[in-house]
């Protein structure tokens, strides 16, 4: 019974408010193959086929989202974390179907380490989704989504950075879901 707990809570994860993220992507607490380095879509060697995600229970008054796929355990291997996605969706938006990165217009995408010295990739090929391709272990990776109040303007290709200076002030509400890749 406290497997099958811990497991759907690690599918689904809930903020303090009831605001919940969760993927058919991830099964028992791992990130299925297709979507990371073992899988067949790729764009100039970056795993490039994104997850379906879905969200419920948005804070009122919700005019944006923004999303951000991080992995804190490429610390060890690259000296940072490594950002495999960030978005802007818009507020009347619930879900992102599998692909939504290069299928999606109406998200806009910023660059994701992919664009690194490690990775190699220009700006606009690393401006998607760039899947977990993790090098030395199993590595955990975080998908929070934040509840905005107030549309974000950014340009694609915009910076980590960038986005969090936008969102100074304006979160309403953030939910983590956190799921592994097999070395």
């Amino acid at each position: 019974m406290k497997k099958n707990v811990l497991l759907t809570l690690t599918a689904l994860s809930i903020s303090a408010f009831g605001f919940t993220l969760e993927s058919s992507g991830i099964e028992n607490g791992y990130i299925k193959e297709k979507y990371g380095k073992y899988g067949a879509q790729n764009l100039n060697g970056m795993p490039s086929l994104s997850l379906p995600l879905n969200w419920k229970n948005s804070p009122k008054n919700t005019k944006s989202y923004a999303f951000v796929m991080e992995d804190f355990d490429a610390i060890p291997v690259t000296g940072f974390s490594w950002i495999h996605w960030i978005a802007i969706i818009p507020g009347t938006t619930t879900e992102l179907k599998e692909n939504s990165s290069l299928e999606n217009e109406d998200i806009i995408q910023g660059v994701n380490s992919w664009i690194s010295s490690m990775g190699g990739l220009n700006k606009n090929d690393a401006s998607h989704f760039g899947g977990p391709a993790p090098p030395d272990k199993d590595h955990t990776y975080n998908f929070t989504i934040y509840a905005l109040d107030k549309n974000i303007k950014l340009q694609p290709g915009f910076y980590l950075n960038e986005l969090y200076n936008e969102m100074d002030g304006h979160i309403l509400d953030k939910v983590t879901l956190k799921a592994k890749y097999k070395k």
